[in-house]
């Protein structure tokens, strides 16, 4: 696994240190369409670029949070339209019943909004979040709304980061890596408790 990421990085350099903007949309979308180029190399290097003065901050923040919802709109209709057929022919080999599943759709009917708020700045999640919104047949629109404003501070961030890292951005990687356990548990439990707040607010 190590070594794929190794060469997936590979890849989201040469992109990006050649074609720039492009490079930077173009694996912004693969990245949100449940590929798993990790953001933050992608993200780090976009600002690193940034210090050099080969990109402009707001214009590849912007562009690579448009790129999110992009990929975002790739993964949500691929759930809509294949993957509930895809989950009850095959979920029971991975433990996902036709019950689990008209759950999943019913929670995002309740709270699809801030579930792919959240979901877009968490580690991991983020890449696959729009695929259960699709299955669940979320407002199109309000996912990408969504999207786009749960993706905005996670890539402004990380482009400013690699900005201020200059040429050590690639540090932020290995930062990433040891703490992506400890950042994901804390925003979920911030959700959860959004989720309580959400719950006891409806229930009043």
């Amino acid at each position: 696994m190590e070594q794929i990421l190794d060469v997936l990085s590979k890849v989201v350099v040469y992109l990006i240190t050649s074609f720039g903007y492009v490079g930077v949309f173009f694996t912004m979308v693969l990245q949100s369409t449940c590929i798993p180029l990790p953001s933050e190399i992608i993200l780090p290097l976009a600002g690193y670029m940034v210090f050099l003065g080969k990109l402009s901050y707001w214009k590849i923040t912007v562009l690579a949070t448009l790129a999110n919802v992009v990929g975002g709109l790739i993964a949500y209709y691929f759930g809509k339209f294949a993957g509930r057929p895809f989950i009850l022919s095959y979920g029971r080999y991975i433990f996902i019943t036709e019950s689990k599943l008209r759950k999943t759709e019913y929670f995002f009917d309740k709270y699809g909004e801030i579930t792919v708020f959240v979901g877009r700045m968490l580690p991991v999640i983020r890449t696959f979040i729009s695929v259960p919104a699709g299955i669940a047949k979320m407002n199109v629109i309000k996912m990408s709304v969504y999207t786009f404003l749960g993706s905005l501070p996670w890539c402004a961030l990380l482009i400013w980061y690699g900005y201020e890292l200059g040429e050590n951005w690639g540090t932020l990687k290995q930062l990433f890596h040891k703490f992506h356990l400890l950042l994901g548990l804390m925003i979920f439990l911030i959700f959860i408790l959004l989720l309580v707040f959400l719950f006891v607010s409806k229930r009043k």
